[in-house]
Order: structure tokens, then C-alpha cells, then sequence
């Protein structure tokens, strides 16, 4: 059975790139907001989760916390257009297994998400 990967990001390019490089190998769902990858994660089992940090309404980071909160551990790799260092340290010591900056390259992401997916 394909390993199964929430895609969180609110540019609708973004994830239909993000599906496009992922689907051959994985089972790829998409959301384009924090609360609605809440939603999902109540309804719906994951293996991995690729989670944006700078979204409208909830950030990724605000996203993460409220998965910790309701104990939903699934291994989480941020993306960030951001430079910025801040972002990308609060996801690493909030738990996320990895980061990866945008725009990335798909071989990139393949290697970060089957990295990601040992952890389990």
C-alpha cells in the first residue's frame, strides 16, 4: 500500500506541483489551509505531512502546534519561500523532521519525504 501525504500549502501552483513530482510513488491528498488540514487529520490517516509555513488565517507553524496539542504525531517536513531562520528554527524545535525551501528541486523533495518517512 502507498504511503500516504498531506500536502499544506495555500498557492494553488504549489500543490499541484508538489502532487505532480509526489504521486507516482505516493498517495498525495491536498489542503490549501492549516484548518483544513486539521480537519482532514481528524478524519483521515497519514504517513507524512508537508506543511507550509506562511499561510493566511493559520501559519504552519501555529498548524503544527495545534496537531501537538491534539496529540497527532505524524512526521512533519516545513516549507518555506522564507528566508528566514526563525521560521525554520521554531519548526525544528517544535518536532518537524525537516524543512525544505521553496522553490525546490523534485529530486530534493523525493529525498527529504523518503528520509522523512524512515523516521516513522
Amino acid at each position: 500500500m502507498k504511503k500516504r501525504i498531506l500536502v499544506v500549502d495555500d498557492d494553488a501552483m504549489n500543490l499541484k506541483r508538489t502532487k505532480m513530482i509526489l504521486e507516482k510513488i505516493y498517495d498525495v491528498s491536498l489542503v490549501e489551509s492549516g484548518r483544513a488540514a486539521l480537519g482532514k487529520l481528524e478524519s483521515e490517516e497519514f504517513d507524512l505531512i508537508l506543511l507550509d509555513i506562511a499561510m493566511p488565517d493559520m501559519d504552519g507553524i501555529e498548524t503544527f502546534e495545534h496537531m501537538k496539542e491534539k496529540s497527532i504525531d505524524i512526521p512533519v517536513i516545513f516549507l518555506t519561500a522564507s528566508g528566514y531562520e526563525d521560521d525554520v528554527l521554531s519548526a525544528i524545535n517544535l518536532g518537524a523532521v525537516n524543512y525544505l525551501k521553496k522553490p525546490f528541486f523534485p529530486q530534493e523533495l523525493m529525498k527529504r519525504v523518503a528520509k522523512g518517512l524512515e523516521k516513522e
